[in-house]
């Protein structure tokens, strides 16, 4: 039988859930709301300035919302792996897809950061003008996005693509488009895959944006195997899906290691 105290505690944890919820949306919500205007403004520059100031603005701003977490909502975050590739060349960073904050930990921690992204998102008001500052690609018209995507891989960019075109909704992981191979053949630049782990599925494709998380959250992003720029689209895309349905399947111990070209 639970005790008295057990049931108290359990009911003050589950307030804090709440609390955390809605601290966390909040924060989000806020953050990008400051830099709404400023963004708005920066929109005038010079297209190397603006994407410089507007990347930059997002690695910060997502990495205060990352501490804020870390502090006030019993979120943990092991990124250090994306430190590797601050300073590597271009790369198309291809990563699975389990939850709405994907992104924020990619873009958290890479300063020259490009991502593609559904094209609605560009008209979101949070969104939209921090994303268009920070030359982010939009999706809708595959020859122009490849086309778009391969200038800013050449300009040293790192381009960011979740291939599986939607959070995951069949674990470990959907299929694959064509998109990053796609990209990754036109431009000549190798394919870095990125291992996203969760401790719970918060904020993915069958939890609802109002339903609160099971606290304390632990987020880690490994880097995983890097492919060089494929000859034939098809098979690539067939072989990127296999490593990841096969990776994500292992412990984390078995699956891990440096990247590596094949």
């Amino acid at each position: 039988m639970t005790s008295p105290r057990a049931r108290c505690g359990k009911l003050l944890w589950t307030a804090y859930e709440y609390v955390a919820m809605v601290l966390g949306l909040g924060a989000l919500a806020l953050i990008c709301l400051v830099w709404l205007p400023f963004a708005l403004v920066f929109s005038v520059l010079p297209h190397r300035i603006g994407s410089f100031v507007g990347r930059m603005a997002i690695m910060i701003g997502f990495r205060l919302y990352l501490h804020f977490l870390s502090v006030f909502c019993a979120c943990s975050f092991d990124l250090k792996a994306l430190d590797a590739l601050r300073r590597e060349p271009s790369l198309v960073v291809v990563a699975n897809h389990p939850s709405l904050l994907d992104v924020v930990l990619i873009a958290s921690r890479l300063p020259n950061v490009v991502c593609i992204m559904k094209a609605a998102l560009m008209d979101n008001i949070l969104l939209g003008a921090a994303a268009r500052l920070a030359r982010y690609i939009h999706n809708d018209k595959p020859v122009r996005m490849v086309r778009r995507a391969t200038r800013a891989l050449r300009a040293g960019a790192h381009l960011v693509i979740f291939p599986e075109g939607s959070r995951t909704s069949n674990f470990p992981f959907d299929g694959c488009t064509n998109a990053a191979g796609l990209i990754a053949r036109h431009a000549q630049t190798p394919v870095q895959t990125l291992l996203i782990e969760f401790s719970s599925p918060y904020l993915g494709k069958a939890w609802p944006l109002f339903r609160k998380p099971e606290l304390p959250l632990r987020f880690s992003v490994r880097l995983g195997r890097r492919f060089d720029p494929p000859a034939r689209v098809v098979v690539f895309t067939a072989e990127l899906g296999d490593y990841y349905r096969s990776t994500l399947a292992q412990p984390p111990a078995a699956s891990a290691g440096s990247p590596r070209s094949t």
